[in-house]
């Protein structure tokens, strides 16, 4: 990727709502190049337009993370069906002590006991869990700079 196209991306960032116009003044560029390169970036999936909402205010007040270990021949099965679970915001399969980790938003610790006794405990595989709770989120963008 090139200058332009890393700087539309921040400029994005900053604002998703922004528009061409303004980006294209920004960097000096035409409206129709913002244009096509946002084409071109969402075409090859290199940017992909969310909303990303304050789960605070909506009402989750527990976030945590769960480390899970998993027998080894059902690492992909565990995390898809975990994948399915509405509390859980991301599911990555990872190396090192855990084979996969849970960001999971909830309304409260007692939601999250239950989603951890219900829920994590219906899914066969699964050998041992560690919950870490979010006292304080520092950075979460998963911006580029």
């Amino acid at each position: 990727m090139d200058e332009i196209g890393r700087k539309i991306i921040q400029h994005l960032q900053r604002d998703g709502r922004a528009k061409n116009s303004d980006i294209a003044r920004r960097l000096g560029v035409s409206e129709g190049t913002v244009r096509r390169r946002i084409k071109s970036l969402l075409a090859d999936d290199v940017l992909r337009v969310s909303a990303i909402p304050n789960l605070e205010k909506l009402g989750y007040g527990t976030l945590a993370i769960i480390g899970i270990q998993v027998d080894p021949e059902r690492v992909n099965e565990v995390a898809d069906q975990v994948s399915t679970f509405s509390e859980a915001r991301t599911v990555s399969v990872t190396t090192g002590a855990f084979d996969i980790f849970v960001w999971v938003a909830v309304k409260s610790t007692e939601s999250l006991g239950n989603f951890i006794r219900e829920k994590m405990g219906s899914v066969s595989g699964i050998r041992r869990t560690e919950t870490f709770v979010s006292l304080d989120i520092k950075k979460g963008t998963g911006t580029i700079d």
